[in-house]
């Protein structure tokens, strides 16, 4: 059974999540960064330092929110950057956040779903997601749709929640975010079934060598997972075959 922030509901897992990030959307990026202590600039830099030997010149962010990760990838200096996300209320901060930066050109945003992607077959040099797989409603579809839109030859990076293996970080991470990640979140967001969501999504998730089985089955070759932060957040690289 899928996890979900509103088990009240009977509505699908993809219209929760939309409802979910609406509702949240006015505090995410403080959010964010708060429950992270600010390691999320972090793992968002180096994940995209890896792209660098790629130099993809069109860029995918899936599931973009407020374009964090869009304007990280603006250090490859790309001809372009698309991001899409099902949110009205993340894609509307994300708009006001880019007017303020001036990315207006150099980023466009747009609703769109992550496993149902506005976009033809193999367009994309790279497609790129940070703490979005997580909460697609079919995992698998959602990779397999990143698939058909890279090119051949692409890369697709994920960047995600993982857990941690080994004591005592393997303690303290449940404790953290079972306990002390929905008080704050229920504080700051007024939202509490978001930040109770969160370490649920987090524990349901196959990461690690369980996500990479996913990734593989989805099309991807050449996959590599690199734990982040004694293993709190992962990446994983895939390429399309050419």
């Amino acid at each position: 059974m899928s996890v979900v922030p509103y088990k009240e509901k009977n509505t699908s897992k993809r219209e929760q999540i939309e409802e979910m990030f609406d509702n949240v959307s006015p505090k995410y990026d403080l959010l964010n960064h708060l429950l992270s202590a600010g390691i999320d600039f972090y793992w968002r830099k180096r994940a995209i330092a890896l792209l660098q030997p790629e130099k993809p010149r069109t860029i995918l962010d899936i599931a973009t929110g407020t374009g964090d990760f869009a304007i990280e990838a603006l250090k490859l200096n790309p001809e372009k950057v698309v991001g899409v996300d099902i949110s009205e209320g993340m894609l509307a901060v994300g708009h006001e956040k880019m007017r303020k930066l001036g990315y207006e050109n150099r980023i466009e945003l747009r609703r769109g779903d992550s496993e149902r992607l506005p976009f033809s077959d193999n367009v994309f040099d790279a497609a790129i997601v940070s703490f979005g797989v997580r909460n697609f409603e079919n995992l698998l579809k959602g990779l397999t749709d990143m698939h058909r839109v890279v090119r051949p030859g692409g890369t697709c990076l994920v960047l995600e929640f993982s857990k941690p293996r080994r004591f005592p970080f393997k303690q303290f991470f449940g404790f953290y975010t079972n306990r002390i990640l929905p008080l704050i979140g229920r504080m700051v967001s007024k939202d509490p079934s978001a930040y109770t969501y969160l370490p649920e999504s987090m524990q349901a998730f196959p990461d690690g060598p369980d996500f990479i089985r996913v990734f593989e089955q989805a099309g991807f070759t050449q996959t590599r997972w690199i734990p982040l932060t004694f293993g709190i957040c992962s990446i994983y690289i895939g390429k399309k075959s050419s």
